[in-house]
């Protein structure tokens, strides 16, 4: 007799046996007791979870002959026929491979045919998402008025590309991954039947890497039990191809200590022993995700799949990064994944690391946010003294006479998006300290209040100098995007830097960004003096 893989030999033959669906298998059976069967039933969930199986059970329970509690009997002659592939009335439709207008058609001339040896003709359609447009049209009618004894199953494990129309008319039940502890219990049932060995440490490894389906961890039972009898951690690890990822934690090692030249030889190396990019990609971003996982969650139960060993590695690693520099990494990570579709996969891998070793090298959020972070674990205060100096007088308040005697000089434009509140207009406190040319002396100050209070528009005022002119404070930023973020609707980065401002200098300016104005050439006092009133005009 032929070898029968375990997920098979083992597949539930009534709903007590259905393992982790207990909200499903409880409502079938209660519904078949009391005889309220439906016409289209549609099954949803992950794959492994008992979709197909519960599908089989319903099929063989709603034509028993002595059904006992809502679960087929298994002894009846029904039940045996349907047992041993001899059923007619039982048909199972893949719609991956039958998902045309045609194959439907087909369909709906068979169904009205009575069954052959059964109570109902029962149509399975398994992966029904894979039916065309077209098709789906087709089976509409027939799924909203069958004939009284055809009984449709639909099982999917995407379910959000049916039609509404065919979830309307259907009794929808959504299958849950099932817990690792239910799925630790039934290999070790099926262990102890098949005369096998397994530690709990490896059943559990197991269970984990099964990702909530019990036909998954049953096959790599299954392959497990072919490498030894007597199943640990290191077997299953073996079997997983989870062994052999030293590389990893090497490598986010290097970019911890953004060593770049390290962690490109390291790719050259992996490169050279032919480890694909994409799967060295793959496997990067799953490990950033354990390191996230082990940062944010404190307890034993953590969703990770690896040994106890490189738990413990991934916890020593993961007390070293901080959750900015995890989650900078795996933006760029995720980013780099598209690219590496249609790109040239060892140059997108290389030009990610360089990447996430330097964040100054990159013009995003997250990379913002991470050079913040760099410069906040480096800056050092540096206090100044404050010169006194006398305040300019306003420019309307110039007379005609003034504005002859003036030099040419290059007039900064004020900005137009916004002013203080009324609450915070107040008067001048004490006279400001600027230089000759109007340049803020003490903007590193400033800039020392608005790092505490909002480090992201700090990190964008990097290299910045501000001048006073009359009642406006002027800011001149070399970064581009400087202009978009301090015009944001919540106003947030504008108020600190005001507040901050108002700490230092002793009194509230409206703020505007500094550009050089065109000389004025006209020697018409009114013209010039126009001017200059046009350059202070808020809108």
């Amino acid at each position: 007799m032929a070898y029968q893989a375990l997920y098979r030999k083992y597949r539930p033959r009534t709903f007590s046996d259905v393992i982790g669906q207990e909200h499903i298998t409880e409502t079938l059976k209660n519904e078949l007791s009391g005889g309220k069967t439906v016409h289209a039933y549609l099954f949803t969930g992950t794959r492994g979870t008992g979709k197909t199986s519960c599908a089989k059970i319903l099929a063989n329970a709603v034509n028993c002959l002595d059904s006992k509690s809502g679960d087929p009997c298994l002894e009846c002659e029904s039940c045996k026929a349907i047992l041993e592939g001899d059923n007619t009335d039982i048909v199972e439709i893949d719609a991956a491979s039958n998902n045309g207008v045609d194959n439907i058609r087909e369909l709906r001339e068979l169904i009205n045919f009575t069954p052959a040896s059964s109570k109902y003709r029962v149509y399975i359609i398994d992966e029904v998402h894979m039916l065309s447009s077209g098709a789906f049209n087709a089976l509409l009618k027939t799924l909203e008025e069958p004939p009284e004894h055809v009984i449709f199953i639909l099982a999917t494990t995407e379910v959000h590309k049916l039609p509404a129309t065919i979830l309307s008319r259907c009794q929808r039940f959504d299958f849950r991954r099932i817990d690792n502890e239910k799925i630790c219990e039934r290999i070790q049932f099926i262990a102890e039947k098949e005369n096998l060995t397994v530690t709990d440490d490896a059943a559990t490894l197991i269970a984990a890497a099964a990702d909530g389906g019990m036909r998954d961890a049953l096959s790599i039972l299954d392959l497990c039990a072919s490498n030894s009898k007597d199943i640990n951690e290191a077997v299953v690890e073996t079997v997983c191809a989870m062994a052999g990822n030293e590389y990893l934690l090497e490598m986010s090692e290097a970019i911890r200590n953004r060593d770049t030249e390290q962690a490109l030889l390291l790719i050259d190396s992996l490169h050279n022993s032919s480890v694909d990019m994409q799967r060295l990609l793959s496997g990067l971003t799953e490990h950033y995700r354990d390191l996230m996982i082990v940062k944010t969650i404190k307890g034993n139960k953590l969703p990770i799949v690896c040994s106890a060993k490189k738990l413990e590695m991934l916890k020593v690693q993961a007390n070293e990064h901080t959750i900015k520099d995890i989650m900078y990494c795996l933006s760029v990570l995720q980013a780099s994944s598209p690219a590496m579709q249609t790109g040239n996969r060892r140059c997108e891998m290389e030009m990610a690391v360089i990447k996430m070793c330097n964040p100054e090298l990159s013009v995003d959020i997250a990379s913002l946010e991470k050079r913040i972070s760099l410069l906040e674990a480096g800056a050092q205060s540096r206090p100044k003294s404050v010169s006194a100096v006398k305040p300019k007088e306003e420019v309307i308040k110039q007379s005609v006479s003034e504005i002859k005697a003036e030099e040419p000089e290059e007039i900064p434009s004020p900005i137009t998006e916004y002013e203080p509140p009324a609450e915070l207009q107040i008067q001048e406190k004490e006279e400001i300290s600027e230089s000759d040319d109007g340049q803020v002396e003490r903007w590193e100050d400033i800039l020392s209040l608005v790092r505490a209070e909002n480090p992201l528009i700090c990190g964008v005022l990097a290299g910045s100098k501000a001048y006073i002119k009359g009642e406006y404070l002027l800011i001149d930023a070399p970064n581009s995007q400087f202009r978009s973020l301090i015009n944001t609707g919540d106003g947030r980065h504008k108020d600190s830097i005001r507040k901050a401002a108002e700490k230092v200098l002793g009194r509230v300016y409206k703020l505007g960004p500094y550009s050089k104005a065109e000389t004025i050439s006209d020697t018409d006092p009114l013209t010039a003096l126009a001017a200059k009133l046009k350059t202070l005009e808020i809108n």
